[in-house]
């Protein structure tokens, strides 16, 4: 019975491997489809925490009959973000910790990743109920232990991205593509230039209008100097990297500096003129609502880019049975995600109260994420220059 059962699941999944897309929900349960699944079960965590926190007024007589609440306002708004975050963050750990050191697809491990959803469901229900029944002294601990785990989320987010660009150009200028790709790689490249320029203008009109506003000026002209250096450590004769990384780098590093000072507090003299035209009710919601796809997109695609974290490359990509991606890592990047979520809703500062429909707003959310977009560069540098730097050791090592 179990042979055919493997026999099966061992069909089935080749039919899924070498089928389209669209196989991967055709054939059950399995690892591809999963991801998905856990992807949407994160995504219903986050707007539930979105949901407490801007209208928690409405579930108030349910919380009042649960002891951990006191009265249900230790349920609502911030705390009630932060116990919606533990839940989730401890069905991922749940699943982490059950996962970890998955390696064959045929597995009872990748059985239980894959399938068995009925009780996941429980178990995402029953680990969403716990935290409103514990004290909050409990879940105030919780957010300041949330403030780390979310910089370890953002730190494997940059590590992935800078991975997926340095990737893409290894590719382009690999044999089979370097003739074949060279017009739409410097197409590419200046395109991501003239945005980078044409965005760091627009900065300059929007957020800072007048020479009193030098913390902006600030923001806006470190990151063209960023650009700048970023540009010319890639030109440099033994890194050699060319324009696409810089490019695409620079796109990367001009959002986040436009997403740090959009993080300002609405009040802030330097955002009232374009906060008199941008900040309309139907834009801010607009905002938010892309802005939570975005951190669920980007918390997916990160979970399953377990490659460019493994410091030993195995050549075992031609087993059949290998698993598509490491659950393990997959989980704990959710878990993590989690505890970034509840930062993005709160402002990165229990103490900081948010207004309705607006996702990381305050000044500490600017200065994370100016902090994020330092890293990403010296992150990046750090990878064109790394090959080099050891290369010059080893000799000393072999002495």
């Amino acid at each position: 019975m179990e042979e055919g059962t493997l026999d099966q699941r061992t069909e089935r999944y080749s039919k899924i491997i070498k089928g389209s897309w669209c196989s991967q929900f055709r054939y059950g349960s399995n690892p591809w489809m999963a991801r998905y699944v856990y992807g949407f079960l994160f995504l219903i965590a986050s707007l539930m925490a979105w949901g407490i926190r801007d209208y928690g007024q409405i579930g108030l007589t349910v919380f009042k009959r649960l002891n951990g609440c006191e009265g249900g306002v230790n349920c609502m708004g911030t705390e009630g973000v932060l116990r919606v975050s533990l839940g989730c963050f401890l069905f991922y750990s749940a699943m982490f910790f059950s996962t970890i050191g998955t390696s064959k697809l045929y597995e009872a491990k990748e059985s239980w990743h894959s399938g068995w959803w009925s009780v996941k469901l429980l178990l995402m229900i029953g680990f969403t109920v716990i935290p409103f029944l514990v004290p909050s002294k409990v879940i105030q601990i919780y957010g300041q232990i949330s403030h780390f785990g979310a910089g370890v989320f953002l730190v494997i987010q940059l590590i992935s991205i800078i991975s997926f660009i340095t990737w893409l150009n290894d590719c382009c200028q690999s044999e089979k593509y370097a003739e074949r790709c060279h017009i739409q790689v410097m197409l590419l490249a200046t395109t991501a230039y003239i945005i980078c320029i044409f965005g760091i203008i627009l900065m300059y009109i929007w957020y800072a209008p007048d020479s009193s506003c030098m913390l902006n000026i600030f923001f806006i002209s470190w990151t063209f100097v960023l650009l700048q250096l970023m540009t010319s450590v890639s030109l440099h004769q033994k890194v050699n990297a060319g324009f696409l990384t810089p490019g695409f780098m620079g796109l990367y590093v001009v959002f986040l500096c436009w997403s740090a000072i959009r993080s300002e507090p609405p009040e802030e003299k330097c955002l009232i003129k374009s906060a008199a035209v941008k900040r309309k009710d139907w834009l801010t919601i607009i905002s938010f609502v892309v802005g939570v796809l975005a951190m669920v997109i980007a918390t997916f695609s990160t979970g399953i880019d377990s490659k460019c974290f493994q410091f030993r490359k195995k050549d075992t990509e031609s087993e059949d049975d290998k698993v598509p991606y490491g659950f393990g890592f997959f989980h704990f990047v959710f878990a993590t995600g989690a505890m970034y979520f509840a930062m993005l809703l709160i402002g990165w500062n229990a103490e900081h109260p948010m207004q309705r429909w607006t996702l990381d707003i305050g000044w500490t959310s600017t200065w994370v994420r100016i902090i994020n977009e330092w890293l990403a560069v010296c992150l990046y540098i750090w990878m064109l220059l790394a090959p080099f730097i050891w290369k010059n050791r080893q000799p000393d090592d072999l002495v």
